[in-house]
């Protein structure tokens, strides 16, 4: 930690799938000033995440799946997103590529680091890995559509490059792993 803040307090609120805590901290403010307040943060691991693109047809392999916090937000449930999944011990690169092949049934090749990111860091401490990797029918494996087990029910849903990124203003895609990855794909292919 840095010695902006003084930890004053961690509750544990639940510790399951996931942690929730609500910490009390002081935080030294610029000016010198001692601020002290509360953040509830979410905690459940850091993940990776990969875009499929087959270069040859210029079409990106997207999975569609159902997620309830968009539903009780209001929004279409049913998001279409980028392969993506926790780390669960393994290196970045490692799980995306493992996330690829369980959810599209395609073992990825050509595989490329993006960056990281964080998608709501004022209460979740998730880091998310970007990678592209590159799709065509030798990278096939098997149908795809996820882990049962894991309440997986994946829609495969292949796409041009043009049309992904024309969902994006329009709210189609809304997933920010997504849209990162899909603009920054255009912006190379450019």
């Amino acid at each position: 930690m840095n010695d902006r803040i003084r930890i004053i307090d961690v509750e544990t609120i639940w510790d399951g799938w996931s942690r929730l805590t609500n910490t009390t901290l002081d935080y030294r403010r610029r000016d010198g000033s001692v601020q002290r307040f509360k953040r509830e943060v979410y905690d459940h691991g850091n993940a990776a995440a990969m875009l499929l693109f087959n270069p040859v047809k210029e079409t990106v392999l997207l999975v569609r799946q159902y997620r309830y916090p968009v539903e009780i937000n209001g929004d279409n449930p049913d998001m279409l997103e980028v392969c993506a999944g926790l780390l669960d011990g393994e290196q970045p690169e490692i799980a995306a590529a493992r996330e690829a092949l369980e959810e599209t049934g395609h073992a990825p090749r050509n595989i490329r680091y993006i960056c990281d990111i964080y998608a709501s860091p004022g209460s979740v401490t998730e880091k998310v890995s970007l990678f592209l990797g590159e799709y065509d029918e030798t990278t096939f494996r098997h149908a795809g559509g996820g882990l049962v087990e894991e309440g997986e029910e994946i829609e495969l849903v292949e796409l041009k490059l043009y049309e992904a990124l024309a969902m994006i203003p329009d709210g189609r895609i809304m997933d920010a792993k997504t849209v990162v990855l899909l603009q920054h794909l255009s912006l190379i292919r450019r």
